[in-house]
């Protein structure tokens, strides 16, 4: 949700921006990101997560047309990560998946993309903070807002936060 809120604020082109030419640009970070977990998690249990198909070294070369195309590609991978998530089970947890034909426990090897995922989502948040200048809304308690928000919260009955509220 960060990172999708992050780009609905930018225009394509500035998806398409980088720093300089040793900079990732949202859109390559989004390539990235999206053929890492296309690789990682077809056949998660039972193939190598560096599939023969991919190509890590193109996904650093900004590949698409429009904005559509981008977040078609970018929803894939995350369909194919929750897809193998949904079909885990307990039991999976300690068996042996291969990342490039090192062995890791499941959890070893989800932690290892719960590490992953948010390094890039940072760098497309904080490129986007960049390119939308004066124009950025906080994506999450604007500056100088804590104390109001925290008094809104704390005056509410406690509650328990579910995954599925925020999809």
């Amino acid at each position: 949700m960060l990172a999708e809120n992050t780009m609905e604020q930018l225009q394509f082109e500035d998806l398409s921006w980088q720093y300089n030419m040793e900079s990732n640009s949202i859109a390559v970070i989004v390539n990235h990101m999206a053929g890492n977990m296309r690789s990682r998690f077809t056949d998660f249990l039972t193939t190598d997560g560096e599939k023969p198909w991919r190509n890590r070294d193109m996904e650093f070369i900004h590949a698409f047309k429009t904005r559509e195309e981008l977040l078609d590609y970018w929803n894939h991978g995350w369909e194919q990560l929750f897809s193998a998530l949904e079909k885990l089970k307990s039991s999976d947890l300690e068996e042996i998946v291969y990342i490039r034909n090192e062995g890791h426990t499941v959890v070893e090897a989800l932690n290892r993309q719960l590490a992953h995922y948010p390094y890039h989502v940072g760098q497309i948040v904080f490129i986007a903070r960049m390119r939308a200048g004066n124009n950025w809304k906080s994506l999450s308690i604007p500056r100088n807002q804590s104390q109001d928000y925290n008094a809104d919260k704390f005056s509410q009955d406690k509650g328990v936060r579910h995954f599925t509220d925020n999809v």
